[in-house]
């Protein structure tokens, strides 16, 4: 099993992290409509933990966009790379979802993130940080909200209520099936937000998350288990 190992020169605090984090947000392209939804490829990143054993398994899942079919996947497990720290949760997992990424050999088309774009404190989540580093256009499909304010969308699929930082629209609560609590859609980089919106009901044809995150999440975790397996307790 190979282990990714910190990159160099990555933040070690969050000093250096938030630093970062100012440098990059003024990269974050925000007025480019994206892929069509349901055409091309569609890529979902996740990540799953063993801090006992400071690991961060990262997938990557290729589908076609129009079928939702798998059309290629990748995992890469590392060194968690950062401690956690509420806001800056890109830094623990990025490394091991570069690493994810750069082994595809299709795509990845639009990236789905299990997180935040532009609905951040600073205005640059995860989506956004992916889509700055990698060029790619991202989305953030988030299950929960996180400190902004929000009404109900109504019941019905398709469904919105803007996602607000005071009068600031920064992402929005969809329902993607009647009746269900939504998820919180934001724009990461290269995609309007009615973009975001339209791909994760293209995305949602039976359940409540995409079909992107729901097997990525799968598949992190089966390499995290198999990474590990065998290895004890790291005590």
């Amino acid at each position: 099993m190979t282990i990714i190992e910190t990159p160099a020169g990555w933040p070690a605090d969050e000093e250096e992290a938030l630093a970062v984090q100012d440098a990059l947000r003024a990269r974050v392209v925000l007025d480019e409509p994206g892929p069509a939804p349901g055409t091309g490829l569609v890529t979902g990143v996740d990540v799953a933990y063993d801090d006992e054993r400071d690991l961060v398994a990262a997938a990557a899942v290729v589908l076609d966009a129009r079928t939702l079919d798998v059309v290629e996947e990748a995992t890469a497990v590392g060194r968690v790379s950062f401690p956690y720290v509420p806001g800056l949760l890109a830094f623990r997992e990025l490394p091991a979802v570069l690493a994810a990424l750069d082994t595809l050999t299709a795509g990845p088309g639009l990236v789905v993130c299990d997180g935040y774009g532009l609905a951040h404190p600073r205005r640059f989540g995860l989506a956004s940080h992916l889509g700055v580093l990698t060029g790619l256009p991202v989305v953030g499909v988030a299950k929960n909200p996180f400190t902004f304010t929000h009404e109900d969308p109504a019941p019905r699929r398709g469904s919105t209520a803007p996602l607000l930082a005071g009068a600031q629209e920064v992402g929005r609560a969809l329902r993607t099936r009647d009746g269900v609590k939504p998820v919180f859609v934001s724009v990461g980089h290269r995609v309007t937000l009615d973009a975001a919106c339209a791909h994760t009901l293209a995305l949602t044809p039976r359940y409540r998350l995409p079909e992107t995150t729901r097997l990525a999440d799968a598949l992190c975790r089966r390499a995290l288990r198999e990474a590990t397996a065998g290895q004890g307790s790291a005590a």
